[in-house]
């Protein structure tokens, strides 16, 4: 039985991975094309609209966005400029700078992330522990979210400032604020999903609730806290940024792009630059998130039983 049962093993092992590997390469196909199309829509636009003089043709109204080069630069102006120095009279190129820039708000997503994910864990292991402050928690974390950050985010700031906190946690904080919402909701709803029977089981053994919790509970909400984990690492890169933004924090990001727009009308190419970066940020986040989750939860589910 032995030796008829580990070439299947083996063989489910090499399908799983090279269903991985051709996931990973679909995946690649599909953001190629779209990136693709979105370039020839950007100078298909550019060049429409320079080609009737920026108006609807047979009027005088404007079209919604200005085909000039300060407007919308050339994609390839645009990717020129990185290779560029980030200065007049600098070694360092406007990518080398961004690059390092996304690597210090990296440092604030990631802590921001860490923040909100551990706080909305723990939200919704507290709702579901008490229906009464499942019912008092859940509309206070829904009005959480009407707050603007753009608002939220100097006070925070200030408040670190005369704290012992500092700007790189204060920051994180930002983040932290937008990040914990989709965990603690999706958390919640993860944790009640394991079946009547399943609960009845372990009640069975005479397991205790924190055991039902770990045992049961929490790999039957894998599936529901990953696609919020996925939304919270793209959250906590657009919390950085606005933080940054809001704090005046050099080095990252955020500051970048402010820079870069008081300064848009003799570079506009550097400000899609920034902006191109943190989307890439963005995304670089998210491609972790979703590997994890290929990695802890989709094949956990392939194993053979």
């Amino acid at each position: 039985m032995a030796d008829q049962r580990g070439p299947v093993i083996i063989d489910a092992a090499a399908n799983s991975r090279l269903g991985s590997v051709g996931g990973w390469a679909r995946n690649l196909g599909l953001v190629a094309v779209a990136v693709a199309v979105m370039v020839v829509a950007w100078e298909g636009y550019k060049a429409i609209g320079q080609a009737i003089g920026g108006t609807w043709p047979g009027t005088s109204v404007d079209l919604p966005v200005s085909p000039d080069d300060l407007t919308m630069p050339h994609t390839w102006s645009i990717l020129g400029a990185l290779f560029e120095p980030v200065q007049r009279g600098s070694d360092e190129t406007l990518a080398v700078f961004l690059l390092k820039a996304a690597a210090f708000t990296f440092v604030e997503a990631g802590l921001g992330f860490l923040i909100g994910g551990l706080v909305g864990l723990g939200l919704a292991v507290l709702m579901l522990r008490s229906p009464l402050l499942d019912r008092a928690l859940v509309p206070w974390i829904n009005i959480s979210q009407t707050v603007p950050l753009i608002a939220l985010a100097p006070i925070i700031v200030t408040w670190g400032r005369t704290t012992f906190l500092g700007d790189t946690v204060s920051v994180a904080l930002i983040a932290a604020y937008l990040t914990f919402f989709p965990v603690a909701v999706n958390g919640l709803v993860g944790l009640k999903s394991p079946s009547t029977e399943k609960l009845e089981l372990m009640r069975s053994y005479a397991a205790p609730w924190s055991k039902t919790l770990i045992a049961l509970r929490f790999p039957a909400a894998r599936p529901y806290l990953f696609p919020a984990f996925k939304l919270a690492a793209t959250l906590s890169v657009v919390g950085a940024i606005v933080g940054e933004i809001s704090a005046g924090v050099r080095g990252g990001l955020g500051r970048a792009i402010l820079d870069y727009a008081g300064r848009y009308t003799t570079g506009p190419e550097k400000l899609y630059a920034a902006v191109l970066g943190a989307a890439l940020l963005g995304l670089f986040v998210f491609g972790m998130a979703n590997l994890a989750e290929q990695r802890l939860v989709n094949e956990g589910e392939e194993q053979p039983r």
